[in-house]
């Protein structure tokens, strides 16, 4: 892989990834007339959840559903420059134009109206986008495994370097395809979003893998995996270093853990032959998931990892595949139990999931 980094017109840094050294060299200017960003990121303090929420109102104006002669992550050509200058690309990774967390976002008050309950700071972070292709009409799932490799050494590049930022507690990384997922954006991509606090899923998991950690002396999650693979009703797929499994307590009506046989706490601590292998189980968990309905699957792809400061001994890296569709053209929403009191009730057993998931071709 090669590493080029350079910068678009507004400031914003842009890095291409290539597959290989004999990639042309990636010297193109953006031509564009671009304002400075100027993001007006904040995050509250819910205090009777003790939960962040972050505001960035500027997101309103942003990009939504573009024609594909209009995309602006494909390359660009002779009179229409887009978010990429190069005329093509192998993976590129770009500062997201309207983030909902920047570094450069203005210090506020401390509290809202100056009450103590309601905390309150500034939305600094980082938001980048992750263009796994420059072909518009592909899948992540149709890409070759080298490409994956691409892609999985620039997150770990990513990581690695968002970890290090002031003030960052939690890199996530992840995919959202399809239109019901709430895409507005249809060229296959990412974006990796570096917080200021650790979410509240990764604190729940911390704290869990804390306490059983204290108790049992062993990772959480490595009890967990090893549980999977005894049972083996719901693992769908292995590999020489990952396991692809649906969780016994799984909330989705289409939901695929893949993790590492060995406990990392984040991409960016695999080695090279758990990246190769994961690109390979990876695709043929993505074709498994596409056979499902016989239609290309919409679904979120969310990368769990440790907190920056916290749970490195702990936490163990694993990537969630999930889905809104329920049956072929029919969707789960969230309606009261789920949105209202985060209570999931799902319509299917896990092992039915993972049954059908084996018996899809892949």
């Amino acid at each position: 892989m090669r590493r080029t980094a350079g910068k678009l017109a507004d400031g914003r840094e842009i890095i291409y990834f290539d597959d290989s050294a004999e990639a042309p060299p990636r010297v193109a200017v953006d031509t564009r007339d671009l304002p400075e960003t100027q993001p007006m990121s904040e995050v509250r303090l819910d205090p009777l959840t003790r939960e962040w929420v972050a505001m960035a109102a500027h997101r309103q104006t942003r990009t939504y559903k573009p024609p594909a002669d209009l995309c602006p992550l494909c390359p660009s050509t002779p009179g229409r420059p887009t978010e990429v200058p190069e005329a093509d690309y192998d993976v590129v990774v770009f500062e997201n134009r309207f983030p909902s967390l920047a570094q450069n976002v203005p210090d506020v008050e401390s509290t809202v109206d100056g009450e103590p309950l309601f905390a309150r700071a500034p939305g600094r972070g980082r938001c980048e986008v992750v263009c796994f292709t420059s072909d518009h009409n592909k899948s992540f799932g149709e890409l070759s495994e080298s490409r994956v490799r691409t892609v999985v050494d620039a997150w770990a590049d990513r990581v690695a370097y968002l970890s290090t930022l002031p003030g960052v507690e939690q890199v996530f990384p992840f995919e959202n395809r399809g239109e019901e997922i709430g895409v507005t954006l249809s060229h296959p991509h990412g974006q990796i979003y570096a917080y200021p606090f650790v979410t509240p899923r990764t604190e729940r998991m911390l704290n869990a893998a804390l306490d059983y950690y204290a108790e049992h002396g062993r990772p959480l999650f490595g009890d967990v995996l090893e549980a999977e693979l005894r049972a083996g009703a719901r693992v769908i797929d292995e590999s020489p270093h990952w396991v692809a499994f649906v969780p016994a307590a799984a909330r989705w009506p289409v939901e695929v853990v893949l993790a590492p046989r060995r406990q990392v706490p984040d991409i960016a601590a695999l080695s090279s032959v758990e990246r190769d292998d994961f690109a390979s189980l990876y695709l043929k968990v993505l074709h498994r998931l596409d056979a499902l309905y016989d239609r290309p699957l919409p679904y979120i792809a969310a990368w769990h990892q440790a907190p920056v400061n916290a749970g490195r001994d702990e936490m163990w890296l694993h990537l969630q595949v999930f889905s809104v569709l329920r049956t072929k053209d029919k969707l789960k929403y969230l309606a009261g139990s789920e949105s209202g009191e985060a209570v999931w009730i799902n319509d299917v057993t896990p092992e039915q999931i993972a049954e059908r998931l084996r018996g899809t071709h892949n």
